[in-house]
Formats: C-alpha cells, sequence, structure tokens
C-alpha cells in the first residue's frame, strides 16, 4: 500500500464510496435517527404560558365516559375558562373535532360559546392518500399526500372560530419528529396547523409577528424541537374542575390553554423523539410545537447533497491515514474525527441546523477498525517475510530484532554501517574435486559449509553468501551489535577448531582432508539490499569487504589473518602475532600489516 499510493487512493475511494451510497440508501436510518433524538432533543425551561386542561380519567369518572358527553360540556369549560373578564386566556385549543350536526340545542349552545370571545381555535383535519392527477397534456400520474378528503367543524362552530389541521405526518420509524405547517387544500385553501393558528391568536393577543418565518420542505413540514417530556404541560388540571369552578383562573390569564384527550383510553397518543420510550398525548405535542414557535428557535434540516460529499471526503481522507498508521497515531484522529463530528453536530444544532450525527461518526469508526485489523494482517504477513528471508542465513535472535524493525529493509538500497568482515575458504578444495566423484565432492562442500555456518549462526554473525567453497559473513548488520568485532575473531577461532575434527573425518572417509584459510577486517561498508527488484542480496560492499577477501587469500591452511585495524579495536583482548607490513595484497597500491591471530586472551 505504502509503496503505491495510486492503488491506495483508489481503495479508500472505493470504500468511502460504499458507505456514502449506504448513507444515502438509508441503511443507517435508524441508529442514526436514535442518536439525533438523543443528542437534540432535550427538555428546556418553560414559560408558563402553555397549560393544558385534560379530558382525563378524572373527567369521566365524575362526567361519564366520554363517548356520552355532549357538546354542552365543552361549551362549559370554555364558558368557565372565559368566566372572569380580568383572567381570560388568550388563546384556547380545542383539540377535538367537532364535525357534523348532532343535537341543534347543543351545537348551538357550543357555538355560542366558542364565538363569545374570540379566542378559540378549533381542530380540523385532512385525510390524506394516493391520487391519480391528469395534467392538461393528458399525462397523468400518482400523487402521493394528495388531501382526498378535509374534515372541518360544523358550519356554526367553524363560523365562529378559527381552524388549524391536527394532522402529524410521522417519519418511516414510527417517531414523530415534524410538523405540518399547513395544508393546501384542493379548493384553494390554506389551512394552518392547529399549533400554528393557536401562536398568530396568541400573537396578536400580545403584539407579537403573527406570521413566522418557519423552514419547510416541498410538503411543508418543519423539524420540531421538543421543549417538555410527556406531563411536562399538564398540571393535573381536568375538565372536571373547570366544570366545578374549581381551578386557578388567574394562572390562565393571558395565557394558551389546551383542551385534549388525556386518557390511554382515548387513543390519542404518539411517539415522539424527546422520549421515544413513553407515549405523548397529542395534546401534549401540540403545546410543545407551540411552545417552539414562541421561543422562534427553529432548525434548518441540512442539505442531504452536502452531507454525503462531507462524509465522502473525510472518510476517504481518514481511511488513507489510518492505512499502515501506528495505534498510537490512529487512535487520537479517530477519537478527534469521530467524537468531534458528533459534537460539531450538537453545537450546528444549536446554531440552528440539523444534520446526521452518526453517518461520519460510524464510518470512521467501521474504517479505524477495519485498518487495524488490515495494519495487523500486514504486520504479521510482513514479520513472516523477514523471518523466510533471514532465517536462512542470520541467527534466531537477530531474526527477532529484524521483525521488530518492520520490512524498511527489505527493499533495495543500503546503508553505510561499520562492520567486521569474515571470509573463509577452503584449502586444497579444487585439486581434491579432481580425484574425488562429483558425489564426494557434493559431501565434502556441505560438511563444510554446515561446520562454518554453524559458527556464524554461534556468534552472532550473518550468512551473507556462499561463493563456490568460499563463505562470506559479516557483523554488526543488519542489526547494531555489542563487540561485534571480537565475535567475528571468535567465529574464525572456532572454524580452525571445528576443522580438526572434519578433518579427520573426512581423511578417513574420502582419504583426503581439508582446511581453512580465513581472514577478518572491519571498517565502513555499505549494507544493504543489492541487485533488482525480482531478484536481490542482502550484502555488503566496499574497501572493507576487499580487504578481508584479500586476507583469507593470503591466509594458508589453517591460519586466521586479520588486519591492523583488528588489532587496534580489541588490544589484549586477543593474541596476535605480526607478521610484519610487508605483504602486499591483491588491489592495494602498499604494503599491508597482517596479523595471525592465535586466541582469546585468557583474561
Amino acid at each position: 500500500m505504502r509503496q503505491k499510493p495510486f492503488r491506495k487512493a483508489l481503495v479508500c475511494l472505493l470504500f468511502s464510496g460504499i458507505f456514502t451510497a449506504l448513507a444515502a440508501l438509508g441503511v443507517f436510518y435508524s441508529p442514526d435517527q436514535m442518536l439525533s433524538d438523543s443528542l437534540y432533543q432535550t427538555p428546556k425551561a418553560l414559560g408558563g404560558t402553555i397549560f393544558v386542561v385534560g379530558i382525563d380519567d378524572r373527567a369521566m369518572e365524575d362526567i361519564g365516559p366520554y363517548q356520552t358527553w355532549g357538546r354542552d360540556v365543552m361549551a362549559m369549560a370554555i364558558e368557565a375558562l372565559n368566566a372572569d373578564p380580568n383572567s381570560r386566556p388568550a388563546a384556547i385549543g380545542v383539540d377535538v373535532l367537532y364535525t357534523g350536526e348532532t343535537d341543534p340545542e347543543l351545537d348551538a349552545y357550543l357555538a355560542e360559546a366558542a364565538g363569545a370571545y374570540g379566542n378559540v381555535v378549533t381542530a380540523s383535519m385532512a385525510n390524506f392518500g394516493t391520487e391519480l392527477v391528469t395534467e392538461d397534456t393528458g399525462n397523468f400520474y400518482l400523487k402521493d399526500y394528495a388531501v382526498l378528503s378535509y374534515e372541518e367543524p360544523y358550519e356554526a362552530l367553524k363560523a365562529v372560530t378559527t381552524q388549524g389541521h391536527i394532522n402529524a405526518m410521522y417519519d418511516q420509524d414510527g417517531v414523530l419528529r415534524h410538523g405540518i405547517l399547513e395544508i393546501d387544500l384542493p379548493d384553494g385553501r390554506t389551512i394552518p396547523s392547529f399549533a400554528y393558528a393557536i401562536y398568530q391568536k396568541y400573537a396578536a393577543a400580545h403584539g407579537l409577528p403573527e406570521t413566522l418565518d418557519v423552514p419547510t420542505d416541498s410538503l411543508h413540514r418543519f423539524y420540531v424541537d421538543f421543549s417538555a417530556l410527556p406531563g411536562g404541560f399538564y398540571e393535573g388540571i381536568s375538565v372536571s374542575d373547570l366544570l366545578s369552578g374549581d381551578f386557578p383562573a388567574e394562572l390562565f390569564d393571558g395565557a394558551i390553554v389546551l383542551i385534549g384527550p388525556y386518557a390511554a383510553g382515548l387513543s390519542d397518543y404518539v411517539t415522539t423523539a424527546v422520549d421515544r420510550a413513553s407515549l405523548m398525548y397529542g395534546v401534549e405535542y401540540q403545546a410543545n410545537v407551540i411552545q417552539q414557535m414562541l421561543r422562534q428557535d427553529f432548525k434548518a434540516e441540512g442539505k442531504v447533497g452536502i452531507q454525503l460529499a462531507v462524509l465522502f471526503l473525510l472518510s476517504a481522507a481518514c481511511l488513507w491515514f489510518f492505512l499502515r498508521q501506528r495505534l498510537r497515531w490512529a487512535i487520537p484522529v479517530w477519537l478527534a474525527v469521530a467524537g468531534g463530528s458528533i459534537l460539531a453536530c450538537k453545537a450546528l444544532y444549536a446554531a440552528g441546523f440539523v444534520l446526521h450525527p452518526l453517518w461520519l461518526a460510524l464510518t470512521v469508526t467501521v474504517f479505524f477498525v477495519g485498518a487495524v485489523a488490515f495494519n495487523y494482517v500486514q504486520a504479521a504477513l510482513e514479520k513472516r517475510k523477514i523471518s523466510n528471508t533471514f532465517k536462512r542465513y542470520v541467527a534466531p535472535e537477530i531474526v527477532g530484532e529484524l521483525l521488530k524493525e518492520g520490512t524498511d529493509a527489505l527493499g533495495l538500497g543500503g546503508k553505510l554501517c561499520d562492520i567486521a568482515v569474515l571470509f573463509v575458504d577452503i584449502r586444497g578444495f579444487t585439486t581434491m574435486s579432481e580425484v574425488l566423484t562429483p558425489q564426494e565432492v557434493v559431501s565434502i562442500l556441505n560438511r563444510y559449509l554446515t561446520l562454518t555456518t554453524e559458527c556464524i549462526m554461534k556468534n552472532h554473525g550473518t550468512l551473507d553468501k556462499f561463493v563456490g567453497d568460499c563463505t562470506m559473513a559479516i557483523w554488526n548488520a543488519p542489526i547494531q551489535q555489542e563487540d561485534y568485532v571480537m565475535n567475528a575473531c571468535k567465529a574464525a577461532l572456532d572454524m580452525v577448531e571445528g576443522s580438526k575434527a572434519l578433518s579427520q573425518e573426512l581423511m578417513e572417509k574420502f582419504g583426503r582432508t581439508v582446511s581453512f584459510g580465513v581472514g577478518i577486517h572491519c571498517g565502513s561498508a555499505v549494507v544493504g539490499n543489492i541487485g533488482a527488484e525480482m531478484r536481490m542480496d542482502f550484502t555488503a560492499i566496499g574497501d572493507t569487504v576487499n580487504t578481508s577477501a584479500r586476507l583469507e587469500a593470503n591466509a594458508p591452511a589453517g591460519k586466521i589473518y586479520i588486519s591492523r585495524e583488528v588489532v587496534n579495536r580489541l588490544g589484549d583482548r586477543i593474541k596476535v602475532t605480526s607478521l610484519g607490513d610487508g605483504i602486499v595484497l591483491k588491489g592495494k597500491a602498499q604494503k599491508f600489516e597482517i596479523f595471525l591471530l592465535d586466541g582469546i586472551a585468557e583474561s
């Protein structure tokens, strides 16, 4: 991935595109709405302006089953609220449908009571459905959310009151989050919502702006910012209290009073965004919408296209960052983006914008987890690759160290290192191969190479290569080591000592023997992978390597030649015999001082 940014970019764009498409198709809808409800919808301080009077269980116990109530009950309740001219409500909302005429006397009584004070708003309702619409051109189509019929108060009551529709439109998960500001009827009339009509009546009484700038969609829907949980507007006042006169009339002075069903048996309740676990009565929902209008705190829902574009770009950038990134950097970025996006949505909601809070947080979290898993698998594969690459020519403990460093050292290239280099060769091997069979030659060579390899591994060296009957090893690369020059000398001494037993064995078996010549030098060299992408060798190159090879070429059988640099570094830790500076090494213009390594000092 890291070496192929174009491929990495394609992967990031592909997965970001998939998750953006899933968000657009609504796959994340339910959890996103649950998060938005808990994030956005919180109870607020109420102004004491709106009160709910319930058609509750106590009222039905005192007056009788609701189905037996005459329209005079509501007429008497309206009269009771308006009885004191100094304590009349600014608006009374009757959240009950009074369609059609029943008893002429009671119908007239209710219309007279509702029209006497000019502060009553009655409920109406549109019935929506799918309608076949034929255009002037002769084309036709099915129109969703078409108004098929409209129910409104009977004529006498309609003439003396203001009407507002009580329709509610649930979201696809069955939760009420939106109100319908107004409905366009087929006859050309526009009916405001029940809450809007009540607000306008209240606003007219108190000198407030009667027309509100509410952001709506094509269906006149707007996002409801709830102020209270179920029961928040209910003071325990029942319709029976109004009829008995046992209520604080001064409490309702200049306020808004909503009268509506407030008992489970009347089945007028909804599931709302502010509390999905508890049902809210319809009259309480109306109170929440009116309270929002009084606060004039409306929310504009963000453009889906813009949110999807932001999701695509940011998630792609995060995935690019997470891939092949260490956890200590990936975790803070993940927390900043995922947590920050949720906090940003909360802040933007306070500023008047409704966004999808889960989209980016969820996508980035999935990408983070996926990238961690991918990085883990890649690391495991890389460790196996390193192990397979080096286990044939380095000591196991060196392989373990390489696994900690990753695969940076596996690419072409090298770095300048201070190393110790050892060359060892069989003396007399060419002559011996001329008189032995190929099988015998290979057998002897394999025994020799096994011995030199074991001595190198035992002393923590890196087996660089076999060249015919010659073995090359280095120390202090590919990782740094302590006392690496001494380790090279110990390996050489082990080889010479081991060759004695091997020589005896070969003499008994083949009638021939072998001995070693060894050369050791230390200094700077370029160490790394040399070659081509399809075939490379991990090796060392430079004058240090060449000098070591020249020392080995001049070493007699069973002898170890080392340079002045080796002696200078080890000092009296080794036993040496100086051979003087009269030897000229191939490729060197000046004579070279050589020492014979006799052993390790006892101290």
